[in-house]
């Protein structure tokens, strides 16, 4: 027998819960879908925008209409876009010691959350007769609790999946859509222990009643309730979901996290299906179970086709200084190559698991050849880039970490002289991609350690696209901040193709930083165009010198240790209003 029949709540108020409940889910689904739809609004008028910037500049030396900002949306860049919701720290997490705690958003990343936590309170308390009866007021309140907490399951786990469509729609990148899964996520567990609370009390009252002890209730109910046990079940696993999600456990056992995560959710599912069973309700839980199986298949699709063709994949693994690899990867099946793609790697006969992993670099299939033209070797990268051909080879750099990147370095430390060591591979994706420097005359890419490899494939698509004129790109200044100028090697093979493109000394200048030289003699700059100095960049100084020469529209692009891209987001916004300049930052918050 339910608890409501044993509180002898009419059923006519019962049904009419669940119609409220279904009304106010309906609302919740219809709002999201409305932001959703303003992002996709505002993407393709930013590709619209992008592409007919580009179009006008490339025969506009001087691209002057674009340097200067449109007043509102420099402000709103300024104050909430690029703004964190306090001080200058967003990408550089808080800690206690070397103990992450948490990623403090930005001023729109919280305004647009705090709008959907007042949403959910609002739909959760409005129409509640809070004057009326206590045991009416209980179940409806707990009903609307639960209907809402599976209502935003909806967004969570249609934003954790990696080949969520509105990652292209709406072109945010998939560490951002992280975040909100895990504010989602928040969001959820806060329902569903309001949701718990509530029946717990109820469970309570029943006791009082049968002068009983409430544990003797409870495990009478869950004996005799199927509902109830499988409720349980689900709120037993999102309670260990919770306890597990905390950013220090995720970065220090991000295997087991990993692991955890993917069981319990699966196993919230497989409860959530019998606590509903014959309730209208359970049709959330069907469309759940599709969107989590209908990712799972296309990921295990896209892992068989990258892979498995004529040959299988296979992963190169050499050291290089500074506790660092590089893995050169040769495909089964290559794929259009665009910068600031990443893969999600497996080495099975290693580790069990997948890893995300920057492409730096690309080698292309074959070699354009035309008998009635003389190709040049040092046009050969920018051919490559216009004719868009496919990479048959891919190339990561992989600073030694704990869990999979130790076990690798030990491994490739174990063979003769260090390598190098060639083993089977699972190479997931490619992903991301989306970001688009075409249309700015001025660049200026940061990089900080082993983030360069982020901005590599920029610089040579850039570089390229400058000497067949098919980007605005005038001006391109790569800034690296390194510990040690060994770390060159890490990147060496690939930076003496690019100096050697065609019409490079044109167009792009190169500042190295070497934070902790070993000797003077480490730092010298070998022409005018390449520089080295030692210590830290004034990223201040640099994006001030940069926006003064500054040409059309400018685009500052990071990739680094979080408190450099915060350095750089704050000498970004403080010229919002005197310049037309972009924050691109590539932060891979997994």
């Amino acid at each position: 027998m339910s608890l409501e029949k044993r509180l002898d709540i009419p059923l006519a108020v019962i049904k009419a819960s669940l119609v409220d409940n279904e009304r106010f889910s309906k609302y919740t689904i219809f709002i999201l879908l409305g932001i959703t739809g303003g992002l996709v609004l505002h993407n393709i008028l930013f590709i619209f925008t992008q592409q007919a910037r580009t179009l006008t500049c490339l025969s506009n030396e001087t691209q002057n209409y674009f340097r200067s900002p449109q007043s509102f949306y420099a402000k709103f860049k300024e104050h909430v876009l690029y703004a964190p919701l306090f001080g200058k720290r967003h990408s550089e997490p808080i800690r206690i010691g070397r103990l992450e705690l948490v990623v403090i958003p930005t001023r729109w990343q919280g305004g647009i959350f705090f709008g959907i936590v007042i949403m959910n309170i609002t739909f959760a308390t409005y129409g509640m007769e809070w004057s009326g009866d206590y045991q009416i007021l209980l179940m409806h309140f707990r009903n609307r609790l639960g209907t809402l907490a599976l209502t935003n399951m909806l967004p969570l786990f249609f934003l954790s999946g990696r080949n969520s469509p509105l990652i292209a729609l709406t072109r945010i990148p998939f560490d951002t859509f992280n975040l909100i899964h895990r504010w989602f996520g928040h969001l959820v567990i806060v329902f569903v222990i309001a949701h718990a609370s509530v029946e717990f009390r109820k469970f309570h009252i029943m006791a009082g009643q049968m002068h009983k002890s409430d544990l003797a209730v409870l495990n009478n109910f869950l004996q005799t309730e199927r509902f109830l046990l499988f409720g349980f079940i689900a709120f037993l696993s999102v309670l260990v979901i919770f306890f597990t999600t905390f950013t220090a456990f995720r970065r220090a056992f991000y295997e087991t996290f990993l692991n955890i995560h993917i069981v319990l959710a699966a196993l919230i599912l497989a409860a959530l299906w019998n606590h509903l069973d014959g309730y209208p309700p359970q049709i959330l839980v069907k469309i759940l179970i599709a969107i989590w199986v209908i990712e799972r298949c296309l990921r295990l699709a896209t892992l068989v086709y990258r892979n498995i063709g004529h040959t299988i994949t296979q992963a190169t693994i050499e050291t290089l200084p500074g506790d660092t690899m590089r893995i050169n990867l040769k495909v089964a099946r290559p794929w259009r190559f665009r910068p600031g793609q990443h893969v999600f790697l497996t080495i099975p006969s290693l580790f069990w698991m997948n890893h995300p992993f920057t492409v730096a670099w690309s080698d292309t299939i074959g070699r354009p050849s035309d008998p009635e033209k003389d190709i040049k070797v040092t046009d050969i990268d920018s051919t490559f880039d216009a004719l868009a051909m496919r990479p048959n080879t891919v190339s990561l750099v992989v600073r030694r970490r704990s869990g999979f990147t130790e076990h690798l370095y030990r491994k490739l430390l174990a063979q003769p002289r260090g390598g190098p060591l060639t083993l089977p591979a699972l190479v997931e994706g490619p992903y991301g991609g989306d970001k688009c420097l075409d249309s700015y005359g001025t660049i200026m890419l940061v990089a900080g350690g082993i983030g360069i490899t982020h901005q590599i494939p920029y610089i040579r698509h850039l570089v390229s696209g400058y000497s067949s004129n098919t980007v605005a790109a005038r001006k391109i200044l790569l800034v690296w901040v390194i510990r040690s100028a060994e770390h060159l090697e890490w990147i060496r093979p690939w930076m003496t193709s690019i100096l050697a493109m065609s019409k490079r000394r044109e167009v792009l200048r190169i500042q190295l930083f070497v934070t902790q030289p070993k000797s003077c003699r480490e730092v010298h700059s070998p022409s005018t165009t390449v520089q080295m100095f030692p210590g830290r960049p004034d990223l201040e100084t640099l994006v001030e010198m940069e926006r003064r020469g500054q040409l059309g529209a400018m685009a500052v692009g990071v990739c680094g240790p979080g408190s450099l891209g915060d350095d750089v987001r704050a000498a970004v916004r403080r010229r919002q209003e005197r310049r037309n300049i972009d924050l691109v930052e590539a932060s891979f918050g997994w």
